[in-house]
């Protein structure tokens, strides 16, 4: 699937602060608006525009998006599960009103927004968000874990509804929108807007529910096992579909978002889904090569240090590190050599380097350059 490009789309570039690619947002929405721009096309570039703002406007999917691409938003891609981005998510009318201050509601350019009402009444339930804290080793590993949250759920006295003997609403007449003019920076448009009376249910009850004293929901703690994928890393969100709040007149429920928070390891170091380990050895070590058994996530191995070994040396592990999370690629580690220098000596340990002291060791280039530029 070939998509162009989000910062061509704005015509911003990939650094662009969030206050440039808002400007561009507002300058195409007023030209590309199809009650402005009646050329064939204008509604699709103005769709187009909408998706490209809504992934650059939010942190994590412009992240997301810059990491992996389209594909990050795509079933299978490199990003996907993480972060539950959708084009058909996007409610045009949502981002208008936040630029044009509301008068751009009930113009239907597609998607329903975290939680918003549809012309039949029906609202979506709101998203929950949730930090988890996981170890280095949970994280690369994945694991199960327990979450609570608390949400709202469907009253199930009068199963959402909120009331009991329903009457069709005399302000909408049933409807659940009622129409309203307004005057917009393109002049007056005729907008519909929710009921205020039936709150765009479309209908009324002659009694209001106990339980729920009418919400049509109540508020309960709910404990949820989570089963976290290997290889998530801070930044990404694990999205589970439908297990958020309620929705209200039949809407659906909404989703609940977690994000990660890991823990530092005291030995390995995280880059993405590559290890670095600082490997401890001694001079001799170094200059006369060694085996030298070090751990790594799936157990201790022995890593082969050549005679000669240089400090900051970094020798590559293939596929020791951390797999990618939906794919089966994994990364690597890198054991970085730290040669450690001898603080106390005995008497026998220097006499042993002054001997070694009186062999020519500078006849390496390293050192025939430098001696070069000493005058």
């Amino acid at each position: 699937m070939n998509k162009k490009d989000y910062y061509e789309i704005l015509g911003v570039s990939k650094n662009a602060t969030d206050e440039e690619i808002k400007r561009a947002f507002r300058k195409l929405a007023k030209q590309y608006h199809p009650d402005v721009n009646k050329e064939p096309g204008a509604e699709a570039k103005f769709k187009e525009i909408g998706e490209a703002y809504a992934v650059l406007s939010d942190p994590n999917k412009r992240r997301q998006y810059d990491q992996f691409g389209h594909s990050a938003f795509q079933n299978g891609g490199a990003g996907a599960g993480f972060g539950g981005f959708d084009a058909s998510d996007i409610n045009l009318d949502d981002i208008l009103n936040d630029f044009f201050g509301g008068a751009f509601s009930g113009f239907g350019f597609g998607g329903r927004s975290r939680g918003s009402q549809s012309s039949s009444g029906s609202s979506r339930g709101k998203d929950i968000r949730v930090v988890l804290n996981l170890t280095f080793e949970e994280a690369a590993f994945g694991c199960q874990k327990d979450i609570k949250v608390d949400l709202t759920q469907e009253c199930s006295r009068c199963h959402g509804k909120g009331g009991f003997n329903e009457k069709t609403c005399k302000t909408c007449g049933g409807s659940g929108r009622v129409l309203e003019q307004q005057q917009t920076i393109f002049g007056y448009m005729q907008t519909q807007k929710t009921c205020p009376n039936c709150k765009g249910a479309g209908k009324t009850y002659e009694t209001t529910c106990d339980d729920c004293h009418g919400k049509g929901f109540i508020a309960k703690t709910k404990t949820l096992t989570v089963t976290i994928p290997e290889g998530v890393d801070e930044g990404f969100q694990l999205r589970l579909s439908g297990k958020g709040n309620a929705g209200l007149n039949g809407g659906a429920n909404g989703d609940i978002f977690i994000e990660f928070k890991i823990k530092e390891h005291p030995l390995f170091e995280r880059d993405g889904a590559d290890i670095y380990l600082e490997v401890p050895i001694t001079i001799t070590d170094a200059i006369l090569g060694c085996k030298k058994e070090i751990p790594t996530l799936t157990g201790n191995v022995y890593l082969e240090i050549k005679p000669g070994t240089q400090n900051y040396t970094k020798l590559k592990l293939k596929g020791k590190g951390i797999k990618t999370p939906n794919s089966f690629s994994r990364g690597n580690m890198y054991a970085v050599i730290n040669i450690i220098m001898p603080t106390k000596l005995d008497r026998n340990q220097k006499r042993l380097l002054q001997e070694l002291a009186e062999t020519d060791l500078e006849d390496s280039s390293e050192f025939k350059n430098f001696k070069k530029y000493i005058k």
